[in-house]
């Protein structure tokens, strides 16, 4: 006992002092062992990927641009506020509010001439020296409108030609440095985030526009200045530039084409610009830089064309198709299949097996193209193309575009209120939207913030559709949407799990579909539209369609009720038609029930009736980014 004391409690020796030492010794090395073993108590330990979906515009205008800012006199800041939440008042003097704010905003002001219609209407003393610049000064500010409108398009039509009106390099540097401290001011990590771009427009009738995305902050932005026309005409070249700023500067940027429904054949095809063969080259730059496309915006939808998918009950949305961008040349029926997303993607297949690289392996996003400086395209606060139609008593008759040949001008009804980008990214900051972007987990909607998760795998089963947490499963068991399905060593089929949740200010679901396209042995190209889940208790006929959903919409009233659909759907479907030899691609395409159109919003507000053959209902829509599978 020597060297022990012993401790008594009520007349009897418990423990020694040396010996509960010993013993708490004992228990704290037990406790590290077991905690070694055991996994933790938190099921969210280690979780690592996103949870969110960001919202968002890849494609706003503001005065700045030159088109735009011949009529909207709202600028940058505007624009970031608006996005932001906040109130602000719009060119025309109505009070506009979002119902929500924005996650992200991308201001794309053209590169053309950029910042120069703020000097100009300022009364730069250098532009009103110039007799185009004084003559346009005078016919936007003599208070005209029909003068103002005709200065618009002369302005407009200048861009077409080969060298700009005025020498604006300093113009447009300033601008730039100006526009990317401002997007750094407003920019709020975890909050909002203002990444910074720019809009390359090459200007023509046949729409090859890209908007130009920057990782970085003004630092790496303020190392170049806005790539335009002026600079070349030619994609091809814009991906060089862009190229060689990255190798420079060890930067990230990329490329988002819009509207191919307006390029009359160019945008998706398999030639060169000057009309050469494709090489590999050239699509692995643009493979490289075009990691996503906006396929629906205000000036038509562009996922599927009903001439293209005659089996396609929703291929006819929105549809723009009878000329190029200005009206100036008659569309053709050969042309459509070089214009539209899913046809690309099909097409894309095939260049793989040709070239060895797929430039057409793109995400899909949505974004406004508004001119107004405000990302407003919910249906009841459509605030239109550009400031000319803003709404008031009318506006569905006014021109957005004026075509040489009356017959392909377009009118302010055939507007779409239309869209946004969802991004699944693991917080709110440039970073990380900029990275998912890239990854293409990334979808469009056409304005409702609906939420929708996309997995492919080879191991889904039935039950993981009901799963408290889908994305544990999808991200456990296979790949989210933008990533490719890797082949299997078996002959399974894949199966992929999808998912969506109503917006809860918007339309309950009508149903989620999953687009398969695919290039057989003998290199023809396929596609077809599998309904997965859908609410209500219809069922599918033999062929694999399903009934309508109905429709509730009161268009007098412009309301409707959710008593058909669901808020909710989910499914796991296995492809039967699955070849292991054929190359494919697989996207989902969440339906909502029929809405009223921004049209009856304005019919009921203003107590007009709309002419005959303008849309009063609409039926919203989200389209995911592929996921491809290719053979070993």
């Amino acid at each position: 006992m020597s060297g022990v004391i012993p401790i008594r409690l009520a007349g009897t020796i418990v423990v020694s002092t040396v010996e509960l030492a010993l013993a708490s010794i004992f228990a704290l090395l037990s406790l590290q062992a077991i905690a070694g073993e055991a996994e933790e108590f938190s099921p969210y330990v280690g979780r690592d990927y996103p949870t969110r979906v960001f919202w968002g515009d890849t494609h706003l205008h503001t005065d700045i641009s030159v088109d735009a800012g011949t009529m909207n006199r709202l600028g940058q800041e505007e624009a970031f506020r608006f996005a932001r939440g906040e109130e602000v008042t719009s060119t025309h003097g109505l009070k506009v509010r979002l119902s929500r704010p924005l996650d992200f905003l991308v201001i794309s002001d053209h590169a053309e001439m950029y910042g120069l219609m703020p000097r100009l209407l300022a009364g730069d003393e250098d532009i009103l020296a110039t007799e185009r610049g004084r003559r346009w000064y005078d016919m936007l500010k003599g208070g005209d409108k029909d003068q103002s409108f005709k200065a618009a398009m002369e302005i407009v039509a200048s861009l077409s030609e080969k060298e700009p009106p005025f020498k604006s390099d300093q113009i447009v540097r300033d601008s730039w440095k100006a526009y990317t401290a401002l997007a750094d001011k407003y920019n709020e990590p975890g909050k909002f985030s203002a990444i910074i771009g720019y809009e390359w427009t090459a200007i023509g009738g046949n729409n090859l526009h890209r908007n130009v995305l920057f990782r970085g902050d003004s630092r790496i932005a303020n190392k170049t200045v806005p790539f335009s026309q002026f600079d070349s005409q030619n994609p091809e070249d814009l991906w060089r530039a862009l190229r060689e700023f990255e190798q420079q500067h060890n930067a990230r940027v990329m490329a988002i084409p819009h509207n191919g429904n307006l390029s009359n054949g160019r945008m998706f095809n398999v030639e060169t610009f000057s009309g050469q063969p494709l090489t590999k080259e050239l699509a692995e730059l643009r493979s490289r830089f075009e990691k996503l496309v906006e396929v629906t915006q205000i000036k038509g939808d562009g996922e599927a064309h009903p001439a293209l998918s005659p089996n396609d009950e929703f291929a006819d949305y929105e549809t723009w198709d009878k000329s190029n961008l200005d009206g100036t040349e008659l569309k053709t029926p050969e042309m459509l299949r070089w214009e539209y997303a899913r046809e690309a993607l099909k097409t894309g297949l095939m260049l793989e097996e040709r070239l060895g690289v797929n430039p057409y392996k793109f995400g899909m996003v949505g974004s406004t193209d508004a001119h107004t400086s405000l990302a407003a395209v919910e249906e009841d606060n459509f605030f239109g193309k550009h400031s000319g139609v803003e709404p008031e008593p009318g506006r569905w008759e006014h021109v957005v575009i004026e075509a040489p040949n009356p017959e392909l001008t377009v009118y302010g009804w055939q507007m779409a209120s239309s869209g946004y980008a969802g991004v699944w990214a693991k917080e709110n900051t440039r970073e990380a939207l900029f990275d998912a972007m890239l990854r293409k987990e990334a979808y469009a909607t056409t304005g409702p913030r609906m939420v929708v998760r996309f997995f492919g795998s080879w191991d889904f089963t039935d039950t993981d559709a009901s799963a408290p947490s889908i994305a544990d499963i999808g991200y456990g068991k296979g790949v989210p949407m933008g990533a490719d399905l890797k082949a299997s060593a078996g002959t399974a089929s894949p199966s992929f799990l999808v998912a969506a949740m109503k917006d809860p200010l918007s339309g309950n679901l009508d149903r989620i579909q999953i687009i398969k396209g695919w290039m057989d042995t003998n290199g023809k190209l396929h596609e077809k539209v599998y309904n997965v889940a859908w609410g209500g208790d219809r069922k599918l006929s033999r062929n694999g369609k399903l009934p309508s959903v109905g429709n509730t919409v009161d268009v007098a009233n412009a309301t409707w009720r959710n008593s058909i659909g669901a808020p909710e759907l989910s499914a796991v479907w296995r492809d039967p038609d699955f070849d292991p030899a054929q190359p494919a691609f697989y996207y989902a395409r969440v339906i909502e029930i029929p809405t009223p159109r921004w049209t009856a919003y304005e019919a009921k507000r203003f107590g007009v009736k709309m002419s005959r053959g303008v849309p009063m209902t609409t039926t919203e829509r989200a389209y995911t980014s592929p996921i491809w599978y290719t053979p070993r």
